[in-house]
């Protein structure tokens, strides 16, 4: 006797793998580098974090301790969490670094891996980073 699939389960199954297929992508892709830094050398970050709806709470103690831990680098001259008025589960970093090798430096440590690891369960859609430099 064959076996009858519901259309709409097998349909969502197949988005949510798609889903995830794309968000690890987006992981594993990084993100954009600037090749060249302002005048002053300081590299502005903005970084978008989207938390699913009922891991707010979560999210929201994962990056205290982010910016917290940023704040405590070499070359790290600014690191604030915002919250967005109309929706609590969006939040924006914001981060402003010395130099290039600061940057990188920060990007390579222990407790920032840590923290793109735990919070990953947590993303409504894939961190949204990118790197500025002042306009002059």
């Amino acid at each position: 006797m064959p076996i009858l699939l519901n259309r709409n389960a097998v349909t969502r199954r197949v988005f949510q793998v798609w889903v995830v297929l794309i968000l690890a992508a987006t992981w594993f892709a990084g993100p954009a580098r600037s090749q060249e830094a302002s005048k002053n050398g300081k590299i502005y970050v903005v970084t978008h974090v989207d938390s699913v709806p009922t891991q707010v709470a979560s999210s929201t103690k994962l990056l205290q301790q982010y910016a917290a831990d940023t704040r405590k680098e070499a070359g790290a001259l600014r690191a604030e969490v915002l919250i967005q008025i109309s929706r609590p589960n969006h939040f924006t970093i914001v981060e402003v670094w010395q130099d290039k090798k600061a940057y990188d430096a920060h990007e390579a440590a222990a407790h920032t891996r840590k923290f793109r690891e735990e919070i990953l369960p947590f993303l409504g859609s894939p961190f949204d980073e990118r790197l500025h430099q002042l306009m002059e």
